[in-house]
């Protein structure tokens, strides 16, 4: 039977921050609100955002969350950082995971607000917004080792991958009201030359893979260079058949 294509998109999608959880919940609120009294503002709802590819090989979602398990592999995760403090790596609850998940889903996606926000329809930014996932930063959650001016987090990565994809941020805005706390600090990363240290960029996965079996090893390094996989390629072939259509 012939497979049927799917049209190729990228959507991005805003969650209100802790959307399924009180605790993340109140903290954003308790941290808005310090935010907000020092820039003399009123308080906004805070989101996380996620982006869903689609391309003739099925739907991707990407996305960094807390480590659910050490069944990393079956969410696609290509890449783990760590929250808070390099430290606290040996724990898991201080860990977060990079997610390229083939027909994964988004938790509590039907909390989103304002979303889907459909980015576009170019197979070709869709692909390379794909490719670019096992090259995100991962820098400590919450801080700015990077010194972009604001901490790394969720919304780094998104705000990343849009601006080194090609497809850049103009289209890409929290619901109104709202702000994407780390959104800036992925714009100003993904404007620099490749210069950062490989032990900034990557050295939390090669930590995270420590004393784990070779098998979750090889998933990794399967997700991280697509080319290992026969059914990837095919999205290639895919894309360059939809070109001359």
């Amino acid at each position: 039977m012939k497979r049927q294509l799917i049209r190729p998109s990228v959507d991005l999608y805003w969650l209100p921050l802790g959307a399924g959880g009180r605790f993340v919940r109140l903290n954003g609120r308790i941290f808005e609100a310090v935010i907000a009294r020092l820039e003399k503002r009123q308080t906004k709802d805070l989101y996380h955002s996620a982006l869903v590819v689609r391309l003739p090989e099925g739907e991707f979602v990407i996305e960094q969350a807390p480590i659910r398990d050490g069944d990393g592999a079956l969410r696609g995760v290509v890449a783990e950082g760590v929250v808070g403090s390099r430290w606290a790596r040996p724990l898991r609850m201080f860990r977060y995971e990079i997610r390229c998940w083939r027909n994964g889903m988004i938790p509590d996606v039907d909390e989103a607000v304002d979303s889907p926000q459909r980015l576009t329809e170019d197979p070709f930014l869709a692909q390379r917004v794909l490719e670019l996932v096992p090259d995100v930063p991962t820098p400590v959650w919450g801080r700015d080792e990077l010194q972009a001016g604001e901490m790394w987090n969720s919304n780094s990565l998104i705000s990343w991958l849009l601006v080194r994809s090609g497809l850049g941020d103009e289209a890409a805005h929290p619901p109104a009201g709202g702000r994407a706390p780390g959104w800036r600090a992925g714009l100003v990363v993904a404007g620099r030359p490749h210069s950062l240290p490989d032990n900034v960029l990557k050295g939390e996965l090669r930590a995270s893979n420590a004393g784990k079996s070779d098998n979750l090893h090889e998933s990794h390094v399967a997700l991280a260079r697509r080319d290992a996989d026969p059914a990837c390629r095919e999205v290639g072939d895919d894309l360059r058949r939809i070109a001359t259509i």
